[in-house]
Formats: C-alpha cells, structure tokens, sequence
C-alpha cells in the first residue's frame, strides 16, 4: 500500500488537486489522506464540497493582519503532528503558494518524499509574482518528483540542474474541467441566474486581484474595460470580485453603477467554469485562467507584465497585454474588431494536456513506490 498526503489550502490548489485526490482513491493499492491548511477559507471548501473531498485535517491557520511569515510557521507547526501520525510514503503538494512551500519543507524535515504538481512554472523574477515566484522556485529544491504541465516546465527544471524525478504530464485542471462543465449547468450565483448569454450580446468575463496590480495597475485596468463598454454596444463585462478590500474599493469606485459591468461576489469553481464556457473572452491576471480557458476555445488576455506560463502564448491562445490602460483597451479593442484574430485564438491548440494528467502522476507514483522498494 503506498500512503499519499495530499497537502493543499487555497481554492486554485483545491480545483488542480481535488480530481487526483479522488483518482488515487479509487486504487486499491494506494489510500490518500488529505489535509488542508485553510490558507482560504469559504473558497477553499466550496471546491472541496463540489468534489465531494473529504479533509481528513484541517490547520485552520487564517488569523486577522498576518503576515506571510506567520502564514509559513502556522503550516510548519501545524503539519508536524499530520506527518507523525500519518508517516506517509509520500506528500503530495501544488504549484506556488505558500502552504506547498510550507508543506515541502515540513516533509523534507522529516526525509519524507515530495512530489510537486504543475512543477517548472517560472518568471525568473523573484518578487514578480510574490512570494509565489520563490515558493514554487524552493519547492522545486525540495521535491523528489517533479511534475511538470508542459516540456517547456521541463525544461526550466533541468536549467536548473534538477536532472532526475521529471515527468511531462499535463495540468490536473483539465481534468477537472471534464466533471465541472455541463451543457445544462444552471448557475448558483443569483446576478448570473438571471443572464440570458444569447443574442448579439459579446459577454467578457474578467478577473484581477493580484497583488502586485493594486494601486494604479488596477485602476488603469478598470478604466480600460469602462473604456471598452463605453465604445461597444454589444459588450456585456462579468466580472466575479475578490473579497480583499482594496481590491473591491477600486473596482467598484470605477467600475459600479454601469449597466453592462456586472459585479459579483467571486463564484465558486462550476459557476466559474460554465461562465468561461459561455463568454466570448477572457480578461485576467489570473493563472489558472491561462490553463482552462484555452481547453474552451477562449481567448485570454493576461493583464500582467509577463507570464509563467508562455507556452499558451507561444500556442498563440493567450497575449501578455501588460497594465498599462492603453495597451488593453487596444487589445481588447483588436479583438472584438478583428475576426480573423479572434478565429486563430480561439482554435489555437491547448498546450496543456489532454485531461489525463492525473493518470499519469499515478502511475508514476507507483513506479517510484516500486522502484523505492526493489532498492530497499
């Protein structure tokens, strides 16, 4: 029996992970504990409850006014006693935040395993995405088993000189898709209950939140969307608001009261999936945004000034678009404009996977389980 831990504690991580979790479950030779740290709260059980995942533990390590440095110490004191009770073969963790940099380097204290989904994203800028550029860079360090998304995360690693434990596998979240969206989906969230999504109306979802755009990049990317509607009569804006507080200030001193801006509380993850399915394109500086909206055929404009994840790019199905108010009301522009365009992004090939990521990170662990006993 090879015993897994699955450590993960926002909502991103709980969408990538949830279906592995439930794959591993279903094989009789592996037996999966989950534990999560509550690094988000609501959010991250609404995806665990979807997906019907049980949490086996739970830190509940949120506190009022903390900082990341008090995030980190909560998940290394509090997954001690998780792994002395558990004594895993292995602990599974996810991309970039800052309970899988915690969690890694809690099972590396303790010599066990790590394997490290959507492993090899990289800015080569350490403060830009912050702190989840050296989280995901440390990580990497730790980790025994490196699974990538694309060649191209591969080939970040061995630039680094990981040279074993690398496999190319896909991104879970595609396997996620698969159970999320359904052509009858009736939405939860009440403003979206009401929406139509037919005639000549163009519906752009949007999303921006991250930490580095607050202050003006925000502000220059809601003027630009304000900018859009002001100019095309067909352009309804949907856009789900983050809880953080300066987030929802800016947004709603710009954007409320528009008609066709509508502002929601953030959704949970079928609402999101299905609201993609259904908009013309994409506006965000999200990451996971950048990996599922190309399995729909949607064309993604990253608000940011540059990207880990470039192989979307390169497929020509996401454009960087900065922060600047100009270069996305000019893109965003171009886009609703130019057919052609929109056509050849829209129909780009989807470099992340085929939805079988999370059989082949089985089947890796196994091999390792094996290999790791025929040594012993």
């Amino acid at each position: 029996m090879i015993k897994i831990l699955s450590v993960f504690g926002t909502r991103p991580e709980a969408i990538k992970m949830c279906p592995l979790v439930k794959r591993i479950m279903q094989e009789k030779e592996m037996e999966c504990s989950v534990c999560v740290t509550g690094q988000h709260k609501e959010m991250l059980y609404q995806v665990l409850e979807i997906f019907q995942v049980t949490a086996d533990y739970d830190l509940k390590i949120m506190a009022p006014v903390q900082t990341l440095g008090m995030i980190t110490s909560r998940i290394l004191n509090g997954i001690e006693e998780v792994l002395l009770k558990e004594k895993p073969d292995m602990v599974l963790v996810h991309g970039d935040t800052t309970t899988s940099f915690a969690a890694a380097l809690a099972a590396f204290y303790h010599k066990i395993p790590v394997g490290h989904i959507e492993a090899g994203l990289r800015t080569y800028d350490k403060y830009s995405p912050f702190p989840e550029e050296m989280n995901r860079n440390l990580t990497g360090r730790i980790a025994d088993l490196h699974f990538a998304p694309t060649t191209g995360n591969c080939e970040n690693l061995r630039r680094e000189n990981i040279e074993s434990g690398i496999y190319v596998t896909g991104n879970t979240v595609i396997d996620a898709m698969a159970t999320t969206i359904r052509k009858d989906y009736r939405f939860k969230d009440a403003i979206l209950q009401k929406m139509s999504f037919s005639g000549e109306k163009k519906y752009l979802l949007m999303t921006a939140h991250r930490r580095e755009n607050l202050g003006l990049p925000l502000e220059n990317i809601c003027r630009a969307v304000k900018r859009i509607v002001e100019e095309f009569a067909e352009v309804v804006v949907i856009y789900p608001v983050h809880m953080n507080p300066r987030v929802r200030q800016t947004v709603k001193s710009i954007l409320e009261g528009h008609e066709r801006i509508i502002l929601t509380d953030p959704v949970d993850v079928e609402d999101m999936h299905n609201l993609m399915n259904r908009s013309y394109l994409v506006l965000t500086d999200s990451g996971g945004l950048q990996e599922e909206a190309p399995a729909l055929g949607k064309p993604v404009l990253v608000m940011r000034s540059e990207t880990e994840r470039p192989e979307a790019v390169a497929a020509g199905t996401v454009e960087v678009v900065g922060v600047e108010e100009e270069g996305i009301y000019n893109h965003t522009k171009e886009l609703l404009l130019n057919q052609d365009k929109y056509c050849k992004m829209s129909k780009a090939i989807n470099p992340y996977g085929d939805g079988h990521a999370c059989d082949r990170i089985i089947s890796i662990l196994k091999s390792y389980k094996k290999a790791d006993a025929e040594g012993d």
